[in-house]
């Protein structure tokens, strides 16, 4: 579909142009004005059929957004109670933890949780048949976990070992599941259906669910939501400043999920991490 536009297209346009030089030649001056009038007529007419059978632009586009929010009505709502949430809870705390915190004690912050999502990466990369890339991770690992003091500093990155951030929804758009419905959860944000299912393939890879004591895991559960929290500070001047905020994240969210994937299918770096799965503080039901 994507080359047969054009195609019609050209040979529409091809056409018009075979017949104009003739009917100049036949036409006299006097009616140049009624032929430019009937040129502009006829090309406007083959534009409104073209357009009547496979649409705009602005139609595709629309299509596209149809396709992926259906349940929009649901997600605006749920975006609203979201921000609330923000506004009252997370914002406040991202901005007095990195106004009291110190750059590089929040940089050794960020270094330990990312060092963290290697288990989740590497297996996702192993199950994405990325061998080599696993094989890199599991070296950073190893690196920033010893010489790193367990992740608060970043050797690997000295050292030049790739850092790639994956999740099981990644794989799951590698293994094939391409479009997906966007969804908005409850704290957790934007997701697409196919991402929702990724997280239960992720959370039993998380070191942190791991840790048994239910203060310790929710309280590296609730510094990691305030880092992440803090890190998206750079773009909240842009949300507050959005004519439709919701429509805004949700294009921003849907495309960075789609280049994700697609840099996972050719094999390249991806260095954009997820929100991590394991950032929302609760207990352990099990226990």
């Amino acid at each position: 579909m994507t080359l047969a536009r054009p195609l019609q297209t050209l040979l529409l346009t091809s056409a018009i142009a075979l017949a104009l030089p003739a009917y100049a030649q036949q036409a006299e001056p006097a009616d140049k004005a009624q032929k430019a009038s009937s040129e502009q007529a006829g090309t406007s007419v083959i534009e409104d059929d073209f357009a009547a059978l496979y649409g705009t632009p602005a139609d595709a586009q629309a299509q596209t957004t149809r396709n992926a929010d259906p349940w929009e009505p649901y997600n605006r709502r749920m975006h609203r109670f979201n921000n609330a949430v923000d506004r009252t809870v997370a914002r406040p705390l991202a901005t007095a933890y990195v106004k009291v915190v110190p750059q590089f004690a929040r940089t050794g912050v960020r270094n330990f949780f990312s060092n963290l999502r290697a288990p989740v990466t590497m297996v996702n990369q192993a199950l994405q048949g990325r061998g080599d890339d696993a094989w890199d991770t599991l070296g950073r690992f190893l690196i920033n976990t010893t010489v790193g003091v367990g992740g608060l500093f970043d050797p690997a990155s000295a050292d030049q070992v790739p850092k790639r951030s994956e999740d099981f929804g990644q794989t799951l758009g590698v293994w094939g599941w391409q479009d997906s419905r966007y969804v908005e959860l409850p704290l957790f944000g934007p997701r697409t259906v196919r991402d929702v299912v990724g997280m239960g393939g992720d959370m039993p890879l998380s070191p942190i669910r791991q840790v048994e004591l239910d203060t310790a895991r929710i309280g590296l559960q609730g510094l990691q939501l305030v880092d992440t929290r803090a890190q998206l500070m750079a773009i909240d001047g842009l949300r507050d400043s959005a004519l439709d905020e919701y429509a805004m994240t949700r294009d921003a969210w849907l495309q960075r999920r789609n280049y994700q994937i697609q840099q996972d299918r050719r094999g390249g770096d991806n260095e954009y991490p997820t929100v991590p799965v394991d950032a929302m503080p609760m207990p352990d039901w099990n226990n």
